[in-house]
């Protein structure tokens, strides 16, 4: 279930998981009972997949100066002898 903050005028903000159906709906400071309106956040990117932060973490690294490249990395591909016909398999 999505966690979303809210800001209390008295208060202070606070978090409150909710179902994404309610995430507009008013709610109450759970402390003072005034309401409190919600405050609009970007999204927890921490919990994303390793790979996924990383590749994140890469592309935003490169965005205003990129990385010059010396050498070929990878694996090379596979080179055929003879000319295979797309439909044969391998």
């Amino acid at each position: 279930m999505p966690v979303y903050v809210f800001a209390c005028q008295e208060c202070g903000s606070f978090e409150l998981a909710r179902p994404m159906a309610e995430a507009s709906s008013r709610t109450c400071c759970p402390t003072c009972e005034r309401e409190a309106r919600r405050v609009f956040t970007p999204p927890r990117l921490t919990r994303l997949a390793t790979p996924v932060r990383r590749a994140l973490e890469t592309e935003e690294a490169s965005a205003h100066e990129p990385r010059v490249v010396t050498g070929k990395r990878g694996r090379p591909l596979r080179q055929h002898q003879q000319p295979v016909p797309p439909w044969v398999l391998h």
